[in-house]
C-alpha cells in the first residue's frame, strides 16, 4: 500500500493553492483530482449535474487531458514545486480508526481510475472537494437540457465542450449572473434569467452586461415546465408568481431554448468529511452542512483539513477567487507545520501575506430563498413531479413514504402511512425517509434530490430545515463499475456456475 505524508484532494483553486504552499515548506505532496472525467459518468451526471449537453469530444480522453492542464495554469505550478498530481483520479472512499475500528493501521483514501481501484494511507489531508449544484425539480427537469451551473461551468471552462445553443438561468445572485456571463462569452445565447425574488440580486456591472448582450430578466418568476422531445428541452414556460409563491393565471411566458441551467445554489461536498467523522454543522450561510474548523482551516478531526467550497460555500466567492486560495494556503502551511516540516514562528510567517479571506459583507443564510423557489415550483408544478428522478420519486410519494413504484407493491396498512403519522413517533429522518422509498439511493447518490428532499420535509413537518439532519454517506461516495472496483479476472468455476446462484 502506499503511504504518502500529505494527500490533497482537489484540484481548483483552493486544491492547487495548498498543495503548493505545502511542498513549498518541504511537504511531500500528492494532489488527486478527477477530472477529466469519463464520458459514462458524466453521462450519469457525476459529479456534476451536467445535464448532458457534452460534445462528443469528451470521449477522447487525451485530448480532455490536454484542455483540463491547458485550462489550470496551477497544475503547471504544483508540478514544478514538486507536487506528485494524479489527474483522472476519483476517490470513492476514506477510512480511519474509531471507537468501533481500530483495525486499520491509519487513515486511508480508497482510489480508482477507469481501469482499477486501491487504497493508500496518508498522514495529513486537506479536502478540497469543491461544492455541487442544488436541484430543484420542474416538469422536464429529467430531460437532456437540465444542468447546473458548476455542471455548465466545468463543460466551458475545463473542458470546452458545452453544446448549448440557447440557455434560461434559474437563479440570479452572483452565481446565476456570472454562469449567464461565461454562457454569453463562448457563444450561447442566453435567452432569460429568471429569480423568484422581486429584484435581481447579484453584482450589478453583470447585469448591466447581460441586458446589453440580449439577456431579458425575469423576476417574481418561476419555471413552469420545460418541454421538448426524446433529444432534449426546446422551450422553458415560465409564469409569473405572487406574494404567496402562487402562479398568476395568464401569466405564462414561452421561451424557446435547448437549455435550463439551474444556478440557484450550492452546497459543499462534505462526502469525505462525513466518512471520517469531522464535525458538521448546518450553516445556511455556507450552504447547508459544512464543517467545523478553526483559522487555519483544521477540522475538529486533527489529520484533516479543508479550503475552498468544501469548506463552505456563499455567494461572494464565484466573483473573488482568492477566498478559495487563500483558504488553500492557509491549509497547507497549518498541514506543513504539524508534519514538522516548518515551526511554528515560520508558520505564521507564512500566513502574514495572506491577505483576510473575509469578505466585507457577512454571507447571507440562503435557505429562505430555497424555500421561496421550492415553494412556487410545487405551487406551479404540483406534487407529480420526480424529487428523484433516478428511482423516480415524486414529491407525492416522498411524503406520503410510497415504496418505489417499480415494486408495485400495495397494502392497506402502507395506504394508511404517510409522513405525518411517521411523525407521531420520531422526528423526521432523512435516512429513514430514504430507506422507506429509496429517494436518494441512484446512480447519482443523491447528488441532485438531497437539499430538495430535505427542505420537503422540513415543510412538511413544520421544522426548520436546521433540524432536518444529514442524510448520510457511505463509501463509495461515487458509483464505480464493478470491474474497477475488483478489476481481477473471474476463475473458470464462477463463469461456468454463476447461473446456480439464483436457482432453487
Amino acid at each position: 500500500m502506499e503511504s504518502k505524508p500529505l494527500v490533497v484532494v482537489g484540484a481548483g483553486v483552493a486544491g492547487t493553492a495548498a498543495a503548493i504552499e505545502a511542498a513549498k515548506a518541504g511537504v511531500q505532496v500528492t494532489l488527486i483530482d478527477e477530472n477529466p472525467i469519463g464520458m459514462s459518468m458524466m453521462g450519469l451526471d457525476i459529479p456534476q449535474f451536467f445535464g448532458q449537453r457534452i460534445m462528443g469530444a469528451l470521449r477522447n480522453k487525451a485530448v480532455m487531458l490536454e484542455r483540463v492542464v491547458a485550462a489550470n495554469d496551477a497544475l503547471a505550478e504544483a508540478e514544478g514545486a514538486g507536487v506528485d498530481v494524479r489527474l483522472g483520479t476519483y476517490v470513492w472512499g476514506a477510512f480511519r480508526n474509531t471507537e468501533t475500528s481500530r483495525a486499520l493501521d491509519g487513515p486511508q483514501l480508497g482510489l480508482a481510475d477507469d481501469e482499477h481501484s486501491w487504497v493508500i494511507s496518508y498522514d495529513r489531508l486537506i479536502v478540497a472537494a469543491g461544492s455541487r449544484d442544488l436541484g430543484m425539480s420542474f416538469a422536464g427537469w429529467n430531460m437532456a437540457g437540465a444542468m447546473g451551473a458548476n455542471g455548465a461551468h466545468l463543460l466551458m471552462s475545463r473542458y470546452q465542450a458545452l453544446t448549448s445553443r440557447r440557455m434560461v438561468v434559474m437563479g440570479s445572485g452572483n452565481l446565476g449572473l456570472n454562469t449567464a456571463r461565461m454562457a454569453q462569452d463562448r457563444g450561447v445565447e442566453v435567452a432569460a434569467v429568471v429569480d423568484v425574488s422581486s429584484s435581481v440580486r447579484g453584482d450589478e456591472a453583470l447585469m448591466t452586461g447581460l441586458q446589453r448582450g440580449g439577456a431579458k430578466l425575469y423576476t417574481s418568476h418561476t419555471v413552469k415546465e420545460a418541454a421538448g422531445k426524446a433529444d432534449g428541452i426546446e422551450s422553458v414556460v415560465l409564469v409569473e408568481i405572487d406574494d404567496d409563491n402562487e402562479p398568476v393565471a395568464g401569466s405564462e411566458k414561452v421561451i424557446a431554448a435547448d437549455t435550463v441551467c439551474l444556478a440557484i445554489g450550492l452546497a459543499p461536498n462534505v462526502e469525505l468529511l462525513s466518512l471520517l467523522d469531522c464535525d458538521l454543522t448546518f450553516k445556511s450561510e455556507l450552504g447547508g452542512y459544512a464543517p467545523e474548523h478553526d483559522d487555519w482551516m483544521r477540522t475538529s478531526v486533527d489529520t484533516v483539513f479543508v479550503a475552498g467550497d468544501a469548506a463552505g460555500f456563499h455567494d461572494g466567492m464565484v466573483l473573488d477567487p482568492e477566498i478559495a486560495r487563500n483558504q488553500g494556503r492557509l491549509a497547507g502551511i497549518a498541514a506543513a507545520e504539524s508534519l514538522g516540516a516548518i515551526d511554528n514562528a515560520e508558520a505564521l510567517a507564512r500566513r502574514s501575506d495572506i491577505r483576510s479571506s473575509a469578505v466585507a459583507a457577512t454571507p447571507a443564510e440562503v435557505h429562505t430563498g430555497w424555500k421561496k423557489w421550492l415553494r412556487s415550483l410545487v405551487n406551479a408544478g404540483g406534487l407529480g413531479i420526480f424529487a428523484c428522478p433516478c428511482e423516480e420519486v415524486t414529491r407525492a410519494d416522498l411524503l406520503d413514504l410510497r415504496p418505489p413504484r417499480y415494486l408495485e407493491w400495495e397494502s392497506e396498512q402502507m395506504s394508511r402511512r404517510n409522513l405525518r403519522t411517521l411523525l407521531e413517533d420520531d422526528p423526521v429522518n432523512p435516512n429513514q425517509v430514504k430507506r422507506l422509498t429509496r429517494v436518494g439511493t441512484g446512480h447519482c447518490q443523491g447528488r441532485r434530490c438531497r437539499e430538495q428532499v430535505s427542505l420537503l420535509l422540513a415543510e412538511e413537518s413544520s421544522a426548520d430545515i436546521a433540524e432536518i439532519p444529514l442524510m448520510t454517506y457511505r463509501a463509495p461516495v461515487r458509483p464505480l463499475p464493478l470491474k474497477v472496483m475488483w478489476p481481477h479476472e473471474e476463475k473458470e468455476q464462477m463463469r461456468r456456475d454463476w447461473v446456480k446462484w439464483f436457482t432453487p
